[in-house]
């Protein structure tokens, strides 16, 4: 790791498949971001038992992500990929900012709203979930973590609890540690620049929406979800086939193809499927080689969560020593 480079952190819940949304919302991204960023990925298995409660599933659901980000490209020599709970501290230090966070200040946010709106009885642990969150970014002393337009409340919640945390414990709060402010703020990086992957009724791609293409799926898969994509238009090109295609070929090579076949929605859907086929079929196909080794998967895993870990160790020293509980 080239310790000279800003720091980048960002997480990936293990609870369902990966769809193409994922990979050209935010995986390609952090493929390119690993060259200028120092860049520490996780596997969110803390923030997944919210949503996933049974061990096995959530073992197979921790390895499955670890292959799809190798099998999309990332490298472990330039990115460190670990397990969330390989690196204890993380919950330690979220135990230490729910002693200075409000409740009111936490039921503002979104997944707790949501859950709320829609009548749920929200866990402690989907209230906290922000708390959480902001550990995992504080304690990798993040300058930036790429994010959704609809994500950025995750980034604002750990810049507030940073400041919160630094006025109360640091040499000015008049704490017993003397060595001036504990954490960075970070900044989010909004992905502005990608456009919003439509799924196949034409809404944001989601699994919440269950309208996702998945990023591994079979050549049958494909061909079964593109033919049944929702169409409308009145120009004769069929808007959410044209969003998805461009993501895979450049528009100066589709113009003439959407001209040509104008109403021809089949045909066009047909070259749509023979187009993600042929972009899946080769990450596919690393992917089921890199399963066949699970236990080099493992490793990769294990490597990157003491790599991770090692970082924390004078973080949390110090943050213990902010809060008057490091006595020797």
């Amino acid at each position: 790791m080239d310790k000279g480079k800003k720091i980048l952190v960002s997480g990936v819940k293990p609870t369902a498949r990966q769809h193409i949304g994922n990979y050209f919302g935010a995986l390609r991204q952090f493929m390119e971001l690993s060259e200028q960023y120092e860049s520490y990925i996780f596997i969110a298995d803390y923030h997944a038992l919210n949503f996933v409660q049974n061990a096995k599933e959530l073992e197979q659901n921790v390895v499955d992500i670890a292959l799809d980000y190798l099998a999309v490209g990332l490298d472990p020599k330039k990115v460190t990929l670990f397990k969330q709970s390989d690196v204890p501290e993380v919950t330690e230090l979220c135990w230490i900012f729910d002693t200075i966070t409000t409740m009111p200040y936490l039921a503002r946010a979104h997944a707790y709203k949501d859950a709320s709106t829609k009548g749920k009885e929200a866990s402690v642990g989907t209230f906290n979930y922000p708390m959480l969150m902001a550990a995992d970014i504080l304690i990798q002393d993040a300058d930036v973590v790429p994010v959704g337009q609809d994500q950025k409340q995750h980034v604002e919640y750990a810049r507030d609890t940073a400041e919160k945390f630094n006025r109360i414990f640091s040499a000015k709060g008049g704490s017993a540690f003397s060595g001036g402010e504990i954490f960075k703020l970070p900044e989010p990086m909004i992905l502005t620049e990608v456009a919003v992957v439509p799924g196949i009724d034409g809404r944001k791609m989601s699994k919440s929406y269950g309208n996702t293409i998945e990023l591994f799926a079979s050549d049958e898969e494909i061909k079964n979800k593109v033919m049944s994509i929702v169409t409308d238009s009145g120009e004769g090109i069929p808007k959410n086939v044209y969003a998805l295609h461009k993501l895979v070929r450049s528009e100066s090579e589709l113009k003439s193809l959407y001209e040509n076949k104008k109403g021809k929605y089949q045909e066009l859907k047909e070259a749509l499927a023979d187009d993600l086929m042929n972009f899946i079929r080769p990450l596919r196909e690393k992917r089921e080689k890199l399963a066949q080794n699970k236990e080099a998967v493992l490793e990769i895993l294990k490597s990157g969560g003491a790599r991770a870990r090692s970082r924390t160790a004078s973080k949390m020293s110090a943050v213990r020593h902010a809060v008057g509980v490091e006595l020797y």
